[in-house]
């Protein structure tokens, strides 16, 4: 093993956002946890269960499963005996370290977190070696060389994430003296000077360092950071790693990033390698490689994703598979993948102004993010299926589970990377919320929030606002200002793509009020505005039907059912007949959802049956019985399997005679 000290960049920041992505260009500038904070609502809730539940949840498994300990066996020198997990097992720590940066800045502080993570940040610092290289998995006596598995070793995965780590920490708390950054700045030199020019030809097996470089140059300035990433992003796609049975598109090391026509591989790998490259693009000004990442987005969305955002069709690679092979039953759709398609979209946002992006967002948010984790935000599903055929087992509450197959969410996984991405996500959350440009200031995600900022640089004013909505229950979202700048200030509205009949409204304090129809898109409402005033859009959240393209043959002749930005399911637990039931539901044809006076949806559904045969192929097809018509309660897909285990389906089949 190599002792030889690097030179280490010396971290110097500047002032920066706090929140996860900073370009230093683009048409958006993201506003972060010190100037947007969810007060109330769907989000607050989940962001409070975050910070007590899940963030001790998931601290604790890291301890129990000896993920932690692994930086103490490193540091005292008796690695390999006794460590413990897989060999990406550090960038849970990483990620973990991340979401309480995060979760600090969205408190403002907390004492007791605040020394949690300092304990942590100081066994990882321990475990790094001299020359700044940091890994518990590789090159140490009985262990295997460095960089010696760059198809599975994740060694610059793990390290992406300590960056990503570094940098939340910065964001947060600008010039902390808990060492975090410099231990990121070191391992960063290091990994500059094996794998750059002149170094090892090659990448990481799973993308991912390429984002933490990126964000880390960044906050550091160091513009060799983010030289890497680049160099990182443009051998990939050249046979730099082995094939495998999957073929290397699994790696997205079949074809050069700018020759792709649409994301492949590996969902998660595939997402975080299109973050990653987009950040270069923004930052090196490349529109080349900048319409690829925009058209390779447009095809994955038009073909290769779930009504609920989710991504990923093949199970045993965890991939995507090809144009509309979307099978509801074998849906993977796992929760990382889904988190970093938020990555991918957020940032071409920031660059564009694109709603397309936002509406994307919202819907992994609702649909997958809100899925995964409890309500008590205790266990987490990894894989989001659409239709779970079998009930399956309860996951027991102090057990490691497999980290796919259950049809309940499981505490923890022997892969156990989405908690830990989750908890970021939720806690960084309110960094997705709103935008601003040197006019005014864009709402993406509707929250109860508030918002306070500047707008138009040194030159331009503070703007200050609340935003009051009850959000996805109705389709109302009020900005009162409570402060602005003397001259004119744009405040723009995102209007869902299936808003149709959306109206938004300006109240002065004084005046006359003004009411007009907007289309999807972004409602842009620019005047002089005084403390008092008031903006309000309004769209109906009611029930819709969704019909599939009938290229996805594993749901055509089925429908969905969606309000507002959440997909509906139904679940064998409100059915007649049980588990087996689900089997047997059909819709009629033209069939309009129900809601009640408290937001409940219902639906008139048909239980089949059927004769059980020898051969389940014929011209006709006998019933045991009639038919038997029903009205069903139909709840959130994010809501499944919190009353025990069931079945469940979101695409239900239409009645045919």
């Amino acid at each position: 093993m190599s002792t030889t000290t690097s030179t280490s960049t010396t971290p110097t920041t500047s002032a920066t956002v706090a929140a996860p992505v900073v370009p230093t260009t683009g048409a958006l500038t993201p506003l972060g946890l010190d100037e947007v904070r969810i007060t109330d609502g769907f989000w607050a809730d989940r962001q409070r269960v975050n910070g007590t539940a899940t963030l001790p949840h998931v601290e604790h498994w890291l301890e129990r499963e000896g993920w932690l300990r692994n930086f103490d066996l490193a540091a005292a020198g008796t690695l390999p005996e006794g460590r413990r997990g897989r060999e990406f097992a550090d960038s849970e720590v990483y990620k973990y370290l991340e979401a309480v940066a995060w979760e600090l800045g969205r408190l403002g502080g907390d004492d007791a977190l605040e020394s949690r993570f300092r304990a942590i940040v100081d066994r990882v610092a321990a475990a790094q070696e001299a020359d700044g290289y940091l890994n518990t998995r590789f090159g140490r006596p009985g262990q295997g060389e460095r960089w010696s598995d760059l198809e599975w070793g994740h060694e610059l995965y793990c390290l992406g994430h300590l960056f990503q780590a570094a940098v939340a920490r910065e964001r947060t708390s600008p010039g902390s003296d808990d060492g975090l950054l410099g231990i990121a700045t070191r391992a960063a030199d290091r990994i500059c000077e094996v794998f750059g020019t002149d170094g090892i030809q090659s990448v990481c097996g799973h993308a991912e360092v390429e984002v933490g470089l990126a964000e880390l140059s960044r906050v550091t300035g160091e513009p060799r950071y983010l030289e890497l990433a680049s160099l990182f992003v443009e051998r990939r796609g050249t046979g730099v790693l082995q094939d495998i049975e999957w073929g290397r598109a699994y790696f997205q090391d079949d074809v050069p990033i700018r020759e792709a026509e649409a994301l492949r591989g590996h969902a998660v790998r595939a997402n975080y390698l299109a973050a990653g490259a987009t950040d270069i693009a923004v930052e090196h000004g490349d529109d080349g490689l900048l319409d690829a990442l925009r058209g390779q987005w447009d095809r994955t969305i038009a073909r290769r994703t779930y009504l609920t955002g989710g991504q990923g069709s093949h199970h045993q690679d965890e991939a995507f598979g090809e144009d509309f092979e979307l099978p509801s039953d074998r849906a993977y759709s796992e929760t990382c993948a889904g988190i970093a398609s938020i990555m991918f979209s957020w940032r071409l946002l920031l660059e564009d102004r694109d709603v397309r992006y936002a509406d994307h967002i919202e819907r992994i948010l609702y649909n997958v993010v809100a899925t995964s984790p409890s309500a008590a935000g205790t266990a987490f599903f990894y894989a989001n299926t659409l239709h779970q055929r079998t009930p399956g087992e309860s996951s027991p509450d102090d057990e490691v589970s497999p980290r796919a197959s259950s049809s309940e969410r499981a505490p923890w996984f022997d892969v156990s990377c989405c908690p830990p991405n989750v908890a970021r996500t939720l806690a960084s959350l309110a960094a997705f919320v709103a935008t601003s440009d040197d006019h005014g200031v864009q709402i993406h995600q509707f929250a109860s929030a508030t918002i306070d900022t500047v707008i138009g640089g040194e030159q331009g004013g503070r703007f200050r606002a609340e935003l009051v909505t009850d959000y996805p229950r109705s389709g109302v979202v009020t900005v009162r200002i409570v402060e602005a700048p003397s001259g004119p200030v744009a405040v723009s509205l995102r209007v869902p793509s299936w808003a149709d009949d959306a109206v938004v409204a300006v109240r002065p304090v004084d005046g006359a009020s003004v009411d007009r129809a907007v289309a999807p898109g972004y409602a842009d409402v620019e005047r002089s505005f005084v403390p008092g005033d008031v903006v309000e859009l309004r769209f109906s959240v009611r029930p819709r039907v969704t019909l599939p393209d009938p290229r996805v043959d594993a749901i055509r002749g089925s429908v969905a059912i969606e309000r507002g930005p959440e997909v509906y399911c139904v679940e064998s637990v409100d059915l007649p007949g049980g588990d087996e039931a689900i089997a047997r539901i059909e819709v009629a044809e033209g069939v309009v959802p129900v809601e009640d006076a408290d937001g409940r949806l219902s639906i008139e559904l048909r239980a089949r049956s059927l004769v059980d045969s020898t051969w389940p192929y014929g011209d006709t097809f006998v019933a045991a019985a009639a038919d038997e018509t029903f009205t069903a309660s139909i709840a959130p897909y994010h809501s499944w399997a919190e009353r025990g285990p069931s079945t469940m389906r979101v695409w239900i089949p239409i009645t045919r005679a």
